[in-house]
């Protein structure tokens, strides 16, 4: 199928002077005896769509590796399909689709991990959580947006996507979070614009609603924190949260909930006389820290989620991977 002119403006529009003359670099387009983009064309047609991509397959799956995974799906199907992209919608709306329904397929549960902190008796749980498969998104893979789309980003809201039907998460994603209208949606997912409206209105129904913005005195809260963790202070750590503040523990289930049981949960970690160094980070558009203990090893990173100028939520994850690999060394 021959490309149509929408994409030769667009090819056009990124030729390099090397690839523009005569005898010098490969053809960029080739007509109808089968259509090819030179990598490098390709490249700068999609490469400024990367970063929004990577985020939008992670509020899908909430899971950056599985992210990653998706992406580089994304990028090599639309490599393998530019001769069949007809110009009908933009670039960018093409690619959405083909990542958003690869996400659809990719979705899938996991199973919890145990309790494995050794030397620490675990105290019994609020309850166990469904969403074992969350992990923290760095602020660094972050594109620049607003403060309303990164909102959208945040642990709490990516965790309540996660608890929907994956088609409700992609129309209220691909509606609600990056603006397109319902006839473009009910295109990329095949569907009609009526059951694009329903979904959309059930997935609306089903989401709490958002945290307060951060108070100014956020700053103070955090560095109270991190005075208290590193004391082993549960007093003044209590003295911070909010009476329905939770901890979670991703890719372990156990949740507390309420200051009691934070604050028992917290007392027997201390209690074992695990003694702790923060490293500042950033995930989600929140404060997190790498966690050390004061041997040096990094055994954890906790996110934190802030509701006016106290602590709502505290979520711990693992921290062995390569995005935090520049937080992992710390002096002791």
């Amino acid at each position: 199928m021959v490309v149509l002119r929408s994409l030769c403006c667009e090819l056009s529009a990124v030729l390099t002077p090397r690839a523009t003359r005569k005898g010098r670099g490969r053809c960029l387009y080739r007509g109808q005896e089968g259509e090819s983009v030179d990598g490098d064309a390709f490249r700068e047609l999609t490469e400024p769509h990367r970063g929004e991509l990577r985020v939008h397959c992670y509020r899908m799956l909430g899971n950056l590796h599985d992210a990653e995974d998706v992406l580089q799906e994304t990028m090599l199907a639309a490599w393998q399909g530019i001769a069949g992209f007809e110009g009908r919608a933009s670039m960018r709306t093409w690619l959405y689709r083909i990542a958003t329904n690869r996400c659809l397929n990719k979705r899938r549960s996991r199973r919890a991990k145990e309790w494995d902190i050794p030397g620490v008796e675990l105290p019994e749980p609020t309850r166990f959580g469904e969403v074992v498969w969350l992990e923290p998104f760095p602020d660094a893979l972050l594109p620049e947006e607003s403060y309303e789309r990164r909102e959208s980003i945040s642990l709490a809201f990516v965790t309540a996507l996660q608890t929907l039907p994956p088609r409700q998460v992609a129309v209220l994603i691909l509606r609600d979070v990056l603006g397109f209208h319902a006839d473009e949606v009910a295109g990329m997912l095949d569907t009609t614009v009526d059951s694009v409206k329903s979904a959309l209105k059930r997935a609306r129904a089903a989401l709490p609603q958002p945290p307060r913005k951060p108070a100014a005195a956020q700053d103070a809260t955090v560095a109270s924190f991190v005075r208290a963790w590193e004391a082993a202070d549960v007093d003044a750590l209590v003295a911070l949260l909010t009476d329905d503040v939770f901890i979670s523990m991703p890719p372990m289930p156990y949740e507390y909930v309420g200051r009691e049981a934070v604050a028992r949960f917290c007392a027997g970690l201390f209690a074992a006389g695990r003694r702790f160094r923060l490293v500042p980070t950033r995930a989600n558009g929140q404060p997190a820290f790498v966690v050390h203990l004061r041997t040096g090893e990094a055994v954890g990173l906790y996110v934190l989620t802030l509701d006016g100028g106290r602590i709502s939520a505290m979520t711990r994850f693992e921290s062995n991977d390569e995005f935090w690999a520049d937080r992992r060394s710390v002096r002791t």
